[in-house]
């Protein structure tokens, strides 16, 4: 199973949104979100843990709509899959 975090900040709103992607899932999911002091620590942790962050805040106000461990809906997909692209361009890998 490949597991894959990715944070996204918006910034000026600060908020904070960080999402899981398993190979042998569904679609990605919604781990934590935030506003605020939160959104400010979701963030720190993942850059503590070297997640990569991406300020994308059209994204993020949408994926703040979704609950805690719920899949993204279809209506995401692409958007979540181009920020999911990037994180394994980063990192020198060509697939999730």
């Amino acid at each position: 199973m490949t597991k894959s975090h990715i944070g996204a900040g918006a910034a000026g709103k600060n908020q904070a949104v960080a999402l899981v992607y398993e190979s042998n899932s569904v679609a990605p999911r919604v781990i934590a979100k935030g506003e605020g002091l939160l959104a400010e620590a979701i963030l720190q942790k993942a850059t503590e843990a070297g997640i990569p962050l991406k300020a994308e805040p059209e994204l993020v106000a949408l994926l703040m709509q979704i609950e805690i461990n719920e899949y993204i809906p279809p209506a995401l997909y692409k958007a979540v899959a181009e920020v999911i692209a990037w994180v394994y361009q980063l990192s020198g890998d060509s697939k999730p």
